[in-house]
């Protein structure tokens, strides 16, 4: 039977008082928590008494820390890595969420004891050490993912983080499009870098799928050239499949690219394997790409900001790529496929601003009924 009862002892001359809480848990083991006030301690044994008879209560002596729960969970990221379920890239990030918990305030915490207070104590800490939003938000994300995965393993009854939210900036940032202009300029003082840059601009692909691109993925055909996109470089340049089922995807080749890889194909050493590789024939670095590539010919070409450093970074042609297609009068749902988009929503929520407003479908609603209706 679970009882709230008062102590009573002297330290020296002192007498000290607190309530215990007493109760069984589910497997009928008996257990005790101390709380400073009756208050207290009827409230906790309420809840733990429901946890209890739902069969989800995790004791303080079988709990664990959010460190160790940490650890745990990225255990199990490091085998979905092996398993090529998950990036490299994306397991290292997530370490240095864990670090960032395993050190913070909470850190030292039992589970069954970490509360929604001490989460958003938590997540302020984050901001107070100049972590940026951005980051702080994946930190926070990070922690509620791996007291989940503590709360399927029966280490914990409940996610106290799940609510806790860092405050929503409704404001977006501007999207950096390259202009047409500025493309050329860049175009014609890339030298050895001129072909990735052109594929890039006018196929919309990713760096990493730039990377890790092959011969055998490229049909030069005059009558329907296209490219396909199997794979993706990781940042170590480890090949996987690209970051979803819709990254896999064809794309059809323009007259600029088809001539600029056929003639980049006849400069390459033999055998060929990769499309872009490195001086010794393997995947090239993200890092060469950007800053002895795309930054070197904008600051040749003088496509640069207002302290004179280069404008855009890689993905800047992607949406490059986006503006240009839409510009052509493609679907949405086509540049979604053409983009690798998973969802719809992620092409709208990036590139919705560019498609035609509403104002020119009324003028083709005007022009077509015209033509029915005199």
């Amino acid at each position: 039977m679970a009882t709230v009862r008062k102590r009573t002892w002297k330290t020296g001359e002192e007498v000290k008082t607190a309530w215990v809480a007493d109760y069984f848990d589910q497997d009928g083991k008996r257990h005790i928590r101390t709380f400073r006030t009756q208050r207290e301690a009827k409230a906790w044994l309420a809840k733990t008494q429901h946890e209890v008879s739902e069969g989800i209560h995790t004791p303080d002596s079988t709990s664990i820390t959010v460190a160790t729960a940490a650890r745990v969970w990225l255990e199990r990221c490091t085998l979905l890595v092996e398993k090529g379920e998950m990036e490299r890239s994306t397991r290292q990030q997530y370490k240095s969420h864990v670090d960032h918990i395993a050190a913070s305030s909470i850190g030292n915490i039992k589970l069954a004891r970490l509360t929604m207070p001490a989460v958003t104590d938590f997540s302020d800490e984050l901001l107070r050490g100049g972590m940026s939003l951005a980051t702080a938000r994946k930190v926070l994300t990070s922690l509620k993912t791996l007291i989940s995965a503590a709360q399927n393993r029966g280490l914990v009854a409940q996610n106290v983080a799940s609510t806790v939210r860092f405050k929503k900036d409704d404001r977006k940032k501007e999207l950096v499009i390259p202009t047409k202009d500025e493309v050329r300029r860049i175009f014609d003082h890339a030298g050895k870098w001129r072909p990735i840059l052109i594929t890039a601009a006018l196929t919309g692909l990713r760096s990493s799928e730039l990377r890790g691109l092959m011969w055998s993925d490229v049909d030069l055909d005059p009558k329907m050239p296209v490219l396909q996109v199997r794979r993706r470089a990781d940042y170590t340049g480890a090949l996987g499949a690209p970051k979803s089922r819709a990254g896999t995807r064809t794309i059809p080749l323009a007259p600029p690219v088809v001539n600029v890889l056929k003639e980049h194909q006849l400069a390459l050493p033999k055998p060929l394997r990769f499309v872009f590789p490195n001086g010794r024939g393997h995947v090239e670095f993200h890092g060469n790409i950007q800053l002895r590539g795309f930054a070197r010919a904008q600051l040749k070409a003088g496509v640069v900001d207002e302290v004179g450093k280069p404008k855009f970074s890689m993905h800047a042609l992607r949406h490059f790529f986006a503006s240009w297609v839409i510009e052509q009068g493609f679907s949405p749902k086509k540049v979604q496929a053409l983009l690798g988009h998973a969802t719809i929503a992620m092409t709208f929520d990036r590139y919705g601003h560019l498609f035609p407003s509403l104002e020119d479908d009324h003028a083709k609603f005007v022009a077509g009924a015209l033509t029915i209706v005199r």
